[in-house]
């Protein structure tokens, strides 16, 4: 009953849209369910199954405190994108893909750095003391940077995951991905090869619903795992608080052998006492 409801939800997102049959790819041929007006029809129950596996892969890998990088530079994609990435405090690439995003990551953290440095003039007054020229270029390459790079600027590692929308378009970042091993998490159209994804939600990557509608069902698992994260780590610093705080009963405990050390010694001696009594009695 909960499948045939997500089924229902794509339906009417328009998920099930593919591209026109001259334009398909033949590996995407087990997700397509049939053919309607020239059109491919994707296969929802497939999506919905393949949704729920990627959700609970990118679940896992938010609770294990690694970033998933989200890219999306078409135009229907970016401001859907870029509020469901930051509402899950995810890193995101909206706009042109920096070529040696990822492969060359020392690279893109020196200018991510650049920005903090510009930031760091204008607080201290180093900014005010360069002629107008040079604030007005400085401003500028702020500007740009904030632009390109400003959505991952707290990303100080290599993400744990990619997310993509339209791995046709986005093929550098795939590529990129592929070479340092990173999982790739990709919403695959009927024009789209899926062979070099690791986890593939074929489903319309063209139309606004349809991207929001899956946008929205990970983000929501990322936040589950995020929240997973937290409490385990409330947890752990409760048992370690515990821990560290000794048992109330420790101290009456350590001043019980003194006390019966005490009471056996006036013991002993009367028993002393009591024998000699007796042998006298007895003669």
């Amino acid at each position: 009953m909960a499948k045939n409801k997500e089924v229902k939800e794509l339906l009417d997102a328009g998920v099930h849209f593919g591209h026109l049959t001259r334009k398909w790819n033949p590996n995407m041929a087990p997700y397509i369910y049939m053919e309607r007006n020239g059109i491919h029809i994707i296969n929802l129950y497939k999506t919905a199954a393949k949704l729920d596996e990627a959700n609970e892969a990118l679940k896992k890998i938010a609770a294990s405190g690694r970033k998933i990088l989200f890219v999306a530079t078409k135009k229907q994609a970016k401001d859907i994108v870029a509020e469901k990435a930051k509402n899950a405090n995810m890193p995101y690439i909206t706009e042109r893909w920096p070529g040696g995003m990822l492969t060359n990551f020392v690279t893109i953290r020196k200018a991510v750095k650049k920005m903090s440095i510009i930031d760091r003039m204008k607080q201290d007054g180093t900014f005010m003391t360069l002629s107008k020229k040079e604030r007005l270029a400085v401003d500028r390459t702020r500007a740009k940077l904030e632009k390109n790079l400003g959505s991952i600027s707290d990303m100080s590692r290599l993400p744990g995951a990619l997310f993509v929308v339209d791995i046709t378009r986005e093929h550098i970042a795939v590529k990129e991905a592929q070479k340092l091993n990173i999982p790739i998490f990709a919403m695959v159209d009927t024009n789209s090869d899926p062979r070099f994804i690791d986890y593939v939600i074929p489903s319309n990557d063209d139309a606004s619903k349809s991207i929001e509608k899956i946008i929205f069902s990970v983000t929501d698992a990322i936040n589950e795992g995020l929240a997973e994260r937290k409490s385990g780590k409330e947890n752990e610093a409760a048992d370690a608080a515990r821990a560290a705080t000794p048992p109330a009963s420790d101290a009456s405990s350590a001043d019980t052998p003194v006390e019966a050390k005490t009471k056996k010694v006036p013991r002993k001696r009367a028993g002393l006492v009591a024998i000699p009594v007796a042998k006298e009695e007895e003669e």
